[in-house]
């Protein structure tokens, strides 16, 4: 049977092409999984290591701590890149949590574009990571826990067929010194609990236990990449631009429903919901009469169905009610609420007032005789109604002149002799521009 450094080396041999000239970012806490590997790793592609460190200020020996990887660094020729984040917790969310995605978007900072990161996770992390997720009630992406060989921007994890056992036996042959972190031994930690208390069980009596549950997660890993395949196909039939026709999503079945949803928000860059989330957009969004506009939201999301369309979205502050401000179209407005800012390309030669809708607005276009409801050319362009109630409107006398920079009135609605400068508004708004009158 291969010794653990036979089999640090072979997974690591694995990872590196002597023939590419690639480096690599190792992610370098101290501990002696992260130890072990940055070692084997110069050792194995010399002049193409780097390291950083990430200090997250969370206990009174960080400082400590960094200084030893600094050390471990000049002893072996290293350069190490020190990364100070704070952990922000958001609702919901663990320190934990918030502590791994403040580490991840720091060493995200710190990859250099000809380098790829690198962490040192093992078969216990990802068999602890797929437990933790089976007690959570995660779907198949959850269970699926940390790829091996990942794409894209994300962490090559070469140990996961290795176990912390290898890791550890390696480290006490090359004789190494490393941090211990007391956060492992906290009970009130979910990890450190499974670990401390739960896991000695579990290997006494499955002693693969580790390598079992981990080519569990390898296989959640296949099916998910297989539910994704599948979940693209559908999202082509149904895609309009970022949205979902509603139509479409009908005619598959609940379990590709679904699916599909999932996979869309992920594409967004939203939180999936949950459960009882997916059921509520199921009957709601897809299930209310034609008439209805039903609306979604769950932790930081929500979703809107209008014009048959779903729409998903980072949840939008509600719209400042009664602001108003004067402006002479000399600077970049900044509209309250996230809205962005409108800005004119000239100033304008007479006063202006800035304002949100509050009812009732009538505008008169270009060659019009008549007036006609803000709300009804809304309607006509499709204008999402989370978007018309945020619309900038732009006054002058008390008549309305523009509606952002989406229409603009007669001339002969300005004082004699004005013209009004074109204007921009910049905003995300999900669902703007609308089409043109």
């Amino acid at each position: 049977m291969a010794s653990p450094r036979e089999r640090i080396r072979a997974a690591l041999t694995d990872l590196v092409d002597p023939a590419n000239d690639g480096h690599w970012l190792v992610a370098f806490s101290g501990g002696v999984d992260s130890s072990v590997l940055l070692h084997e790793l110069a050792a194995i592609a010399p002049g193409r290591v780097r390291a950083v460190h990430v200090c997250h200020g969370m206990h009174p020996d960080c400082g400590r701590w960094a200084d030893h990887c600094r050390t471990v660094c000049e002893g072996l020729g290293l350069t190490l890149e020190r990364r100070d984040v704070t952990v922000a917790t958001g609702q919901g969310e663990s320190p934990e949590a918030a502590a791994r995605d403040a580490r991840y978007r720091a060493l995200a900072v710190a990859l250099q574009p000809d380098e790829r990161l690198v962490t040192a996770h093992h078969a216990d992390d990802q068999a602890e990571t797929f437990l933790l997720q089976a007690l959570r009630g995660s779907g198949v992406a959850g269970l699926a826990a940390m790829p091996q060989a990942p794409t894209g921007a994300r962490p090559a994890r070469p140990f996961l067929s290795l176990t912390r056992a290898d890791l550890l036996a390696r480290a006490r042959e090359l004789g190494l010194t490393w941090i211990e972190d007391p956060s492992n031994q906290d009970d009130a930690v979910d990890r450190a609990y499974l670990r401390g208390r739960v896991w000695p069980s579990l290997a006494a009596r499955w002693p693969a236990a580790a390598t079992s549950l981990s080519r569990a997660a390898a296989s959640a890993a296949e099916a998910r990449r297989l539910l994704d395949e599948l979940a693209a196909a559908d999202l082509a039939g149904s895609a309009r631009g970022e949205t979902l026709d509603v139509e479409a999503l009908r005619q598959l079945g609940v379990d590709r429903q679904r699916n599909l949803l999932r996979y869309w928000l992920r594409g967004l860059g939203l939180d999936c919901p949950d459960q009882r989330h997916l059921a509520q957009i199921r009957q709601q969004a897809l299930g209310a009469a034609a008439s209805r506009q039903p609306r979604v939201t769950w932790p930081g999301t929500e979703l809107r169905r209008f014009n048959g369309r779903l729409f998903a979205f980072t949840q939008l502050s509600p719209a400042p009610a009664g602001w108003q401000v004067d402006w002479d179209g000399s600077v970049p407005l900044d509209l309250p609420g996230g809205l962005g800012q409108l800005d004119a390309e000239a100033p304008c030669p007479v006063p202006l007032q800035v304002r949100l809708r509050r009812g009732g607005e009538r505008l008169r276009l270009p060659g019009r005789a008549h007036h006609a409801s803000l709300g009804e050319l809304c309607r006509q362009a499709g204008v999402p109604p989370w978007v018309r109630e945020r619309l900038p409107l732009v006054f002058a006398d008390e008549r309305l002149v523009a509606v952002a920079d989406w229409l603009v009135a007669d001339p002969a609605e300005l004082p004699a002799g004005a013209v009004l400068p074109p204007l921009h508004w910049s905003t995300r708004l999900p669902g703007w521009p609308p089409a043109t009158l």
